[in-house]
Parts: structure tokens; sequence; C-alpha cells
């Protein structure tokens, strides 16, 4: 749209002094010409009757509601009319907000065809006095129709805009202009919506027009009682006639409508009626009084050039008009300015915290439980709209991705940065078996139970399934059972492409890092270019410095990435076409969810300080053995870039219909395992200071929950309140000496029969040991025993017997994955019985140790090792990471999974053994050092038979078949 003007503008305001008293004759030799026309038909009132009253609006500046009696002993005051009580009423609510809010103006835009600076100069004036801003859009005179919508959605996107005015010719207020406008700033109340709201009698969304406003409170400043009378609404058409009537109703007169060419004029007019002259008519020669009416009530909306006849109006009636072709100036414009205010007063009440109102789906659990993906099936989510608004979330901060899920802002942050925080929950777990332990599944189904069936609020935060183990071996990590995160099949194939995101930009360092080593290698310095004012001052050697990062091709440690288990990209030889002119190189592949950038998306905690993450990233180093960043590359705004959407939290649901935050997915054994700490302080605002926020560490307490506490708590600045401990009886059973399990070949016997021992083994091994390492950091633990049906009720009661001897708070038997939350009730009990408890919550170490003592405290007290044992290489790696100031970060150790140990078949909780540490290297963006133990392999695999060989699709329903 073509805008030929914009301005803002605040003028003064001064008030002209009232007219002193004086008697009728007094009158007019000052008032407008209308003064005498009103005289006239005062003059004709006939003898002893009551004379007629009249209120009267001549668009002009005034200090209050003018008013006189047409009695010539009557002394009376005539002001220029404007509402005084009104701008003071609104002064003083505009004050009293800024009260709150210092920062906040009030603004209200007019939209306009041509340039008229009248309406400007007339609105800054009153806005001026109140403390509002006003801006002025002057369109083309015979803008189009396009043109002005797009204005008006620009406007209404503006924060900064709380009314919106649209001064237009009729023909171009069409509905899709109407359409477009937000109610919530339609201070005129002309939108379709706004009026239909004020017709139902719903006066809480939109607002009554200016026009309105002023007949009804000067009805009401006439002191005339008018409680059952009649109003004729004369000359009038369209919304602003049925608003009009539909209000005078609910003051509770009765309306009736009448057109100027009406043949039961007269008959309708002879109703106890008063009439209502808002402008300034041309109402000469037409005589306002007469003997013989009887009418009360009369609200003049159009006259043009008809007049009254003069026998028709009664003595003691009040005059006014709302004819739009005259200018009612002042007067609407200061209602204008109060809805305005009044638009400003409903925008920061919305953006306080909201109690929740959320609406839980009611499951009906099937025996046998069918499959996950039936049951997700089978389940209608709510629309992820819905679920925002249950929550507190509004409009502006969600962005919408289908019907089931959206990306919520992170001005949200903003919005609620002085609500207090809800309580923090995590979960985690045993050590892990092929058996599967279930902590997605119990994080579901505890927030399901708080908040579909405790009425507490809650929120669950998960990472994003990598589409590695989805095609692996695991599978997904949307929950199961009947606690899960729905729809399933969105939830574990691309989501919002938040991982997409992270491999382009990851290999996006990549081409950087071999395009710059190839034209370095293949260019003089000159053609390399320079950003310098003199550069032929510098030296060679000045350039040379300049120009060139010298990277070592040998010395590269950034890897491409991909989401898929591809082991033979574990190593592999780049460069090798003739173009490349010999630059060839070993390098290689990680899997996506390995990438730095992935860590460094689940660790910042705004866009800025992902994009100063992202920056320090180091991908090698110089030949002069200097640390070479993406800053240096170049290519750090254009990492940010890609990433501006993938830092929002995407929004889901349980089958439950409570909210889940997906987001981040770092895997425990190669990185710091954990969900976002943005989703975490987000949904700590938006649950409140009573409800509860459940996120999960990945893979057993020794990796995922270590990591939490030592990295992402120290990042977050948060502290958990509960650590919720994952296990179950035939993990257990391993645990205690069970024999191994490989997928697809039938259970031992030893884990679908009773076996006390098993379990006791387990128990005062793995289990003790667990809850040992959760205890390390001062927090109390609940003990989620999740059940299978194979379980046995004394095996369960043992496991919550040697739980609560090894230090647990509570320990809890979950039957969530049959019954959902339901199921899961009495863990909720439990959690939140142990969230009132003290915590005593520290780190594990200092920051400022060596890094080898931080190494040390990790596999002694947390692993059960005797010692650690650096090679030659990780030895060096950690002089060189002291030598750059990297010493006091903090240790994130890649470590198998399936053992405390670096052992993968070593189960229970081994001891006596010296935790090897082959290499150390650094993610200076993410902000930790990682120890490389044992052969730790940053490229899954596929197995013999991945689950891909399951999934198919139908391409006449489109239905997944065989996710799981």
């Amino acid at each position: 749209m073509k805008a030929t003007a914009i301005r803002n503008t605040c003028s003064s305001l001064r008030i002209p002094a009232a007219f002193p008293g004086s008697r009728v004759t007094g009158l007019l030799r000052r008032c407008p010409p209308v003064a005498p026309a009103i005289f006239r038909a005062a003059s004709a009132a006939p003898s002893g009757g009551t004379k007629p009253k009249f209120l009267v609006n001549f668009g002009k500046p005034s200090s209050k509601y003018a008013g006189f009696e047409c009695d010539r002993s009557v002394r009376y005051t005539l002001d220029f009319f404007i509402p005084r009580e009104v701008i003071e009423k609104t002064k003083e609510t505009m004050e009293a907000l800024q009260k709150r809010n210092a920062a906040i103006q009030p603004s209200l835009a007019i939209i306009q065809a041509g340039e008229d600076d009248s309406l400007l100069e007339m609105n800054t004036k009153l806005a001026r006095r109140i403390g509002l801003k006003v801006t002025q859009v002057c369109l083309e005179k015979e803008c189009s129709e396009d043109e002005i919508v797009k204005e008006v959605l620009k406007l209404n996107e503006d924060p900064g805009v709380h009314g919106l005015y649209l001064h237009l010719p009729p023909a171009s207020t069409t509905s899709r202009v109407l359409t477009a406008l937000k109610p919530e700033k339609d201070v005129e109340g002309i939108s379709d919506l706004s009026t239909g709201c004020l017709i139902r009698g719903d006066l809480s969304t939109g607002y009554v027009p200016p026009v309105i406003s002023a007949v009804l409170e000067l009805l009401d400043n006439n002191h005339v009682s008018l409680e059952g009378k009649t109003v004729l609404v004369l000359g009038g058409h369209g919304t602003l006639e049925v608003t009009l009537r539909c209000l005078i109703e609910r003051n509770g007169m009765v309306a009736i409508t009448s057109h100027w060419t009406s043949k039961n004029l007269k008959s309708e007019v002879c109703f106890s009626t008063v009439i209502l002259n808002l402008s300034f008519p041309h109402f000469e020669g037409f005589n306002l009084l007469s003997p013989v009416m009887e009418a009360d009530a009369i609200v003049i909306l159009e006259a043009g050039n008809m007049d009254l006849p003069p026998n028709w109006v009664k003595p003691g009636a009040v005059v006014f008009s709302c004819d739009p072709t005259h200018n009612t100036g002042y007067l609407t414009a200061a209602y204008r300015m109060k809805n305005v205010v009044h638009s400003c007063t409903r925008w920061l009440q919305e953006r306080q915290y909201q109690p929740w109102n959320l609406s839980s789906i009611n499951l009906q659990p099937q025996t046998p439980v069918p499959s996950d993906i039936e049951i997700s099936r089978a389940q209608t989510p709510k629309p992820v709209d819905q679920l925002a608004k249950e929550i507190g979330l509004l409009p502006e901060e969600l962005e919408v991705y289908g019907r089931s899920k959206a990306k919520v802002r992170l001005s949200l942050l903003d919005r609620l940065q002085n609500q207090p925080d809800g309580k923090y929950v995590l979960v985690a777990g045993i050590t892990p078996t092929p058996l599967g332990e279930g902590k997605s599944t119990v994080t579901i189904g505890l927030v399901q139970a708080l908040s579909a069936h405790l009425k507490l609020n809650s929120f669950a935060c998960l990472r994003q399934p990598s589409q590695g183990p989805t095609f692996g071996v695991k599978g997904g990590a949307a929950g199961g059972g009947y606690a899960q995160v729905i729809p399933m099949e969105e939830f574990n194939l691309h989501l919002t492409g938040d991982i997409h995101a992270i491999t382009a930009a990851n290999n996006l360092v990549a081409a950087a890092i071999d395009a710059r080593i190839l034209h370095e290698s293949t260019q003089s310095d000159k053609r390399l270019g320079m950003d310098k004012t003199d550069p032929a001052s510098l030296t060679p050697q000045e350039i040379n410095a300049f120009v060139r990062l010298d990277l070592d091709p040998s010395r590269i440690t950034w890897h491409r990435v991909v989401d898929t288990n591809d082991r033979f990209l574990r190593k592999i030889t780049v460069g090798q076409a003739s173009t490349e002119k010999g630059q060839s190189r070993e390098t290689g592949f990680d899997i996506a969810v390995a990438s730095e950038i992935m860590a460094i998306l689940a660790l910042a905690d705004g866009l800025e300080d992902m994009k100063t993450r992202l920056a320090r990233m180091v991908v090698g180093t110089s030949r002069g053995g200097q640390p070479v960043t993406a800053e240096d590359l170049g290519v750090s705004g254009a990492l940010a870039v890609l990433m501006k959407d993938a830092i929002k939290p995407t929004l889901m649901q349980t089958l439950e219909g409570t909210p889940v935050f997906v987001h981040a997915g770092p895997f425990a054994n190669i990185a710091h395992g954990n969900s976002s700490v943005l989703a975490d302080k987000l949904a700590l605002k938006l649950v409140g200071q009573d409800g509860f926020v459940v996120t999960e560490a990945g893979f057993g307490a020794d990796i995922g929950m270590e990591k939490f506490f030592n990295i992402k708590c120290r990042a977050s600045g948060l502290q958990p309140n509960v650590v919720v401990l994952v296990a179950t009886v035939r993990a257990l059973k391993m645990h205690g000496g069970g024999p191994n399990v490989s997928a697809g070949t039938p259970l031992p016997r030893e884990y679908i029969d009773e076996n006390l021992d098993l379990v006791a083994g387990g128990c005062r091994s793995n289990l003790r040991k667990q809850i040992q390492i959760a205890r390390l950091f001062g927090v109390p633990v609940v003990v989620a025993v999740n059940v299978f049906k194979t379980d046995t009720q004394a095996e369960l009661d043992l496991v919550c017997q040697i739980a609560k001897e090894c230090g647990a708070s509570d320990t809890v038997p979950c039957h969530h994955w049959a019954q959902g939350g339901r199921g899961c009730i009495e863990l909720a009990h439990a959690v939140n019985a142990a969230a009132t408890r003290s915590n005593n919550f520290q780190f594990l170490y200092n920051l400022q140790l060596p890094l080898v003592d931080k190494i040390r405290a990790i596999a002694q007290q947390v692993y059960g090792a005797d010692d650690i044992e650096l090679s030659p290489d990780a030895k060096a790696k950690i002089d060189y990471y002291n030598q750059q100031g990297h010493g006091s970060l903090p240790i994130c150790m890649a470590k198998t999974h399936l053992s405390l140990s670096h052992m993968p078949e070593k189960k229970g909780a081994p001891t006596g053994f010296i935790l090897p540490i082959r290499d150390v290297r650094a993610s200076v963006g993410a902000g930790f050092i990682y120890p490389l133990v044992g052969t730790m392999s940053t490229m899954p695999g596929l197995p013999t038979r991945p689950c891909f060989y399951d999934i198919d699709l139908d391409p006449v329903t489109e239905e997944i078949s065989g996710l799981f």
C-alpha cells in the first residue's frame, strides 16, 4: 500500500472559559446561529406549560455539557460543547495505567483517504490533554481495498497501536476491510464482530461507537428519568441504528425506528419522547416547539434536508441530532479517546498471568491395551489454538503449524517476567536395558494425573525424537499406551523441522570451512579481499594475517551431520573431485542431534544468547595454533537466520489434552541429553506458582540427570524441586544378575516369572546407586515403578521397600500405560508432597576446579570408579583448553548409557575400575568440555532388522502403519 503521509502529532488543547451566566437575551448575542431558532421555539411555548429543555452540540470545544431552560427568568450557563467529565475521567484512567506501567502510552491510528489535517488536529488536541499519541496514515484519495486492508493488517500487529479509526468514504468500508480490523482495536465499534457483541449485550469485548456513547451519556446527564419511556430512532439505517436501538432498550427504554418517508411518522413521533440533537443541522425555519406534541424522546440519526414540523415537538423536550453529515467533532473524539484508553487497559490486563481454564479429554482405556498408534488415532486432539488459550497464551504468541502443533514465541518470557515460577520436576531413570524403562511414558502419565485428575497446572517438557532411533532400534519417544503425546506420527516425524534446521546450519559451517581452505590455498592475498580504510599501509605480513585464517586441515574438528543412523559415514574423504585442486582430507559425519548446534539450542536462553554461542563455536585450529570460530568464518549471522524459528519450543498435547513442550533433542551419551532451557522457562511461567513442570533427562541418572544438574541448571539458573527416578521390575532383574536379552527373541523365564532374588539384587545395586547419585545434589527422590503385566505384587512391594531403605522419599507403582493419568494419581500425590520438602540443591563440583579434577569427581562420585586414566592425546587437549581459557567450563562426559562404567556389559553397580579418557573435546559455543570415555561413537548404525521394515503408508488414506 502506498501511504502518502504518516505523522505522529500531539498538540496542546486549551479549554475556553465558560460563558458568564446571563438571561436568554444575552445568549442571543453570544451563541452560534442555531440559538435564535431555539429561542423562537422556546418563546412559542404556551403560557403556563412546561418549557422545552434542550441539550445542544455545536461541534465546538467546551468544558462540559451545556444545558439551559427556555424560561426567561432562569439563568443558565452555556459552554462550547465538549464533555469535560469524559476527558477528566479518561485522563484519570490514563494516569492510573501509567502508575502501573510508566512506559505505556496508548496510541490511536487514523487511516484516512486523502490528506486532511483537520481531523488529526481535532483528535491530537484531545490526545495531548489526556496523554495519548495519535498517528495519521494518509492513503491516496482513490485508494483500493487491498491498500486499506494491507495497512489495517499492519497496524493490527503493531503492539504500540491500541485503537484504529477508519476515516474513509462509506464505499471504502467494505466487508473485507471490516473483517480485517481486529475487534480489540476497533474503537469505533464498526466491525461485524464488534457490532454483533454489542447487539447481544456483550460489552466486554467490543466498544460502543463514540456517537452512541454520547447519546447514552447525554441522556443520563439530562437528569430526566427515561425508565419505561419510548425513544424514536429517526432517519437511521444499518448497524448504527440497530446497535443504538439495542443499547437504548438495555437501558430500560422502549425503542422504535422510523424513516423520514414513513407514512406513520407523525403517529410514531407522538410517543412520550426526548429529541436528541448531537450536531449542527440547519434548523433555520424549523420550529422545534409544538404545543400539541406529546413525545418524550427522538434520536435523529440522519436528517439531511428534512425538517420535523414545528407542531410535532412537545414543550419540555430535549433536542439533539447525530446526523453524520455534520461535524460532531470534539464530542465524539472525546469518546474515541476513552475507547483507546479502555483498549490499552484491556491489552495490559490480557498480558497479565491468566489462570488456566484447561478442558481435559476423556480417556476410555481398553483391555488388552491396543498399539500406541491405534490409541493415538482413537483420540481427537484439541485444536492447538484452543489449548493455547486455555493455558493463557495470547494469539500473537502462537505460530500455528497445522491443527495440532504450534511454535510459541519467546516474547512470552518478557510478558510474564514478574510471574513466579512453578515447581520443577526432573524425570530420570536407572541404567537402561534393552527391555525399556519408560521415562517418557512416566513423564506423560504424571502430567496427565496432575492436570486432568488433580486439577493442578502441569507441563511436560520433552526432547524431539531423532530420525535415527525412530527408524533404527528404539522407535519414537512420544510415550506409550495411554500416556503419550498426540498426534504421535507428527511428534516422531519431522515435527516443525527443528532438526532439519540444525542439519542445514551445521553443514553450512562445514561448507564454509572447506571453501575457505580451498580459496586460501589457490588465491593471492589481494584476491581474498580486505576491509580497511587504508590497505596500502599494511605490510605483507599484516595483509596475510588479516585475510587468511590458515586453517590446518588435519586439525579441523567440525563434522557434517545427517539425522540417520549411517555407520558408513563415520569416516569419509572429501575433496576428491578434480575441481577441488587436490584439497582432499579425511573427515566424517555425526548424527544431527550430536551437533554442537543442537546443544546450543538446548542451552540458549534467548535469540541473542544463541547467536553469541553460535559465533564462538570452535571449528578447528590454525597452523599457528589459534582456534578458529564460526565468527571468524563470517557464517554466524547466517546460522542465526537458519535457527531463528527452531529456537521457539513446539506446543503439543497429551492424550488427555494437557500441554507439552517439545524442543531440542541432544543424546545423553554423547551430549547433555536434556530438552531446552527455554521450554522449561516458558512452562514454569505458564503453570503458575502452584503448578508443575516435568522435564525428562536422557538415559540413566548417571548420565542425563548428572548433566541436567551440572550443565543445564548452571545455564538456566533453575533448581529442581523433585527427582522422579523410573525403574521397572524387569530391568532390576537384569541388574540383579538376570540373563541378557536381545530384540526379537522371546524373554527368558526369569523376566516373566516371579523372582524376588533378582529383584532384590537389582535394587541393592543399580537402584540404590542411582538414588544416591540424585541425593548427591540434595534433591528429594521419588521412585516410580513402571508396572508391567508380568510383575507380581510381591515384586512391586519389594522394590518399594528397598527403595525407601535406600533413601527415596517415596516409591509408587504406576499404571499409566494401561490407565492413563488415572493410573499415575498416586505418583502425582507423592511428587506434590515431595515438592514441599526442604531442598538443599548443590552442584557436584566447583567450576574453578581444574578440568582433570572435575572429570575425576564425576568418575568417582557418580560412576563409582576408583580413578581416571588420561591418554596422551587427552592430556594434550586439556593443556590446550586451559591455555585458551576454557578451564572453567563444566564437563559433559561422552560415555555408554548401558552401564555405570565404561563397559556396556557391566550391569548393576560396578566397582574397582579405572575410567579411561581417550580424548577430550570442547563445545565452546555450547559451553562445556566433553571427554570421550572408551570407544564412544557419535554416529549410530542400523541393526540387522531396523524399525523401517515395518513402516508403510496407505496411499489412499495416507495413514501410517507399523510406526509403533
